[in-house]
C-alpha cells in the first residue's frame, strides 16, 4: 500500500467502513472527495483525479483532527465519476457530465445532510466546478450547511503534465507509467481553451496530455500535495462558503 487513497482506515475516520448503529448519535462533518475517470495520457491512471481528491480529503480531515477540531469529520466514499465530456474520444473516459453530477451532488447533500452537521465536498477535476456550485448553493439554499474546495497548486499545469504526475509519484508511485510518459500540448491553455471548447482535448493533444509530464519528481509532488492539503484544511477550518458555496 502505497499512497492515502489505498490505506485502511478505521471508523470514525471513514463513513464506508462504518456501521449505521456506530453513526448513531453522531453529528460530523462528512468530507466527501469528487473526481473523475477519464483518461491522463498514456502514463497515468484514469482515476487520477479520483486519487487526489481522495488522498487530499484524508490528509486535510487528519490535519484538522490533530489541530483540535471540534467536529468529528467522516470521510465519505468517492464520487468517481464527473464532468469529463472534453476528454471522450479516449478509450477509458467516463463522462456523466454536468447536469448528472450536479444532481447527484444535490441529492447527497439532501440525504446525508439528514443525520450529518455539516458537508464538504473536495473536487479533484475542474470540468466539475460547475456542477459543483450550482448544486452547492442550492444546498445552502435549502438550509443545509454545505461547502466545496478544490485541489489547487500555484503549480499547477493543465492536464497529466508535470503537477498531477509530481502528485501521484508522490501518493501512489506504483501507478504511474514512467516509460510511457510523453510530453503533451505545452502551449498555455487559454490559447488552447477556443479549440478544446468546440473539439475536445483530442483537437489539441494526440496523447491527450497538456503540459510535460518528463520532468515530474516525487519531491516536488510531496511539495504541490502538501499545498494542496493545506489550502482545503484552511478553507474548511475557516468555513467562509462564497456564494456560489466554494470555500474561500
Amino acid at each position: 500500500m502505497n499512497s492515502a487513497y489505498d490505506r485502511q482506515v478505521v471508523f470514525p475516520t471513514e463513513l464506508g467502513k462504518s456501521t449505521s448503529k456506530q453513526m448513531q448519535g453522531t453529528s460530523p462533518t462528512v468530507v466527501t472527495p469528487v473526481g473523475s475517470t477519464e483518461q491522463h495520457g498514456p502514463h497515468l491512471p484514469l482515476d487520477t483525479d479520483t486519487r487526489i481528491a481522495t488522498a487530499v480529503a484524508h490528509a486535510a480531515a487528519k490535519n484538522l483532527r490533530a489541530g483540535g477540531h471540534p467536529d468529528e469529520l467522516v470521510l465519505a466514499p468517492a464520487v468517481a465519476y464527473g464532468a469529463s465530456g472534453e476528454h471522450e474520444g479516449f478509450p477509458g473516459t467516463v463522462s456523466i457530465g454536468t447536469r448528472a453530477l450536479e444532481h447527484l451532488v444535490l441529492e447527497f447533500g439532501r440525504s446525508a445532510a439528514g443525520w450529518a452537521r455539516r458537508l464538504v465536498f473536495v473536487n479533484g477535476h475542474g470540468g466539475n466546478v460547475e456542477a459543483l456550485a450550482a448544486a452547492v448553493s442550492r444546498l445552502r439554499g435549502e438550509g443545509r450547511d454545505a461547502g466545496w474546495c478544490s485541489c489547487a497548486s500555484s503549480e499547477g499545469d493543465a492536464h497529466a503534465g508535470h503537477a498531477e504526475t509530481s502528485v501521484l509519484l508522490h501518493i501512489s508511485p506504483g501507478t504511474v507509467r514512467t516509460d510511457q510518459w510523453r510530453a503533451g500540448n505545452v502551449s498555455p491553455l487559454a490559447e488552447l481553451m477556443p479549440q478544446m471548447r468546440r473539439a475536445g482535448i483530442a483537437a489539441v493533444s494526440e496523447v491527450g496530455v497538456l503540459g510535460d509530464p518528463t520532468t515530474a519528481t516525487a519531491t516536488d509532488g510531496a511539495r504541490i500535495f502538501a499545498e494542496m492539503v493545506q489550502a482545503c484544511a484552511v478553507q474548511i477550518r475557516r468555513w467562509t462558503p462564497g456564494c456560489d458555496g466554494m470555500l474561500r
